[in-house]
């Protein structure tokens, strides 16, 4: 099972990201991410077999995350990739604890590795045609959170799906 945990944005934030999105993909082409795929990865685990999978998920369900609130201000781009993605300019000191949290207890139990450098963001297109972001409109959004899920991410002739398997607490 490929794994990862994530902040998953609620509905009205998830609508204006997918507009973000839709303009984004008119000026830089590239492949759109569905609206429902639109998350903030906080720790890729990779595969996974389904007995740790399971222990993950009851993990997963006694986490209590303090609540925070994540300001996306920037648009952002990675080369290799093609990827466009909305994220914030400065650190985030309650995210970037979260993650380090969270790699604090999965990586000395051997799921996954920690980045070398955690950039927050939303990816909102793959393989983009041109990362020439500066005429794209300025972004103010606030993202509050209180809880992160566990998802299971699999290919098929439809592409990529996401699924929940588990919710911290709030």
């Amino acid at each position: 099972m490929r794994l990862f945990l994530a902040l998953m944005p609620p509905p009205a934030l998830r609508e204006r990201l997918g507009e973000l999105a839709d303009t984004a993909h008119a000026r830089c082409g590239g492949r759109r991410m569905p609206d429902e795929s639109l998350h903030l990865t906080l720790a890729f685990l990779g595969d996974v077999e389904e007995a740790s999978a399971a222990e993950l998920v009851e993990w997963v369900q006694g986490l209590t995350i303090p609540p925070g609130e994540w300001h996306l201000d920037c648009w952002g781009g990675f080369r290799r990739p093609g990827i466009v993605w909305v994220g914030a300019q400065a650190a985030d000191p309650a995210l970037v604890r979260l993650q380090g949290q969270l790699w604090g207890t999965l990586e000395p139990l051997g799921f996954g590795t920690r980045p070398a450098k955690f950039v927050p963001h939303v990816t909102l297109l793959r393989r983009a045609a041109t990362l020439q972001l500066e005429d794209l409109p300025p972004i103010e959004l606030p993202w509050s959170y209180n809880q992160l899920e566990l998802i299971e991410s699999t290919t098929d002739e439809r592409g990529v799906r996401y699924r929940s398997l588990a919710i911290s607490q709030g």
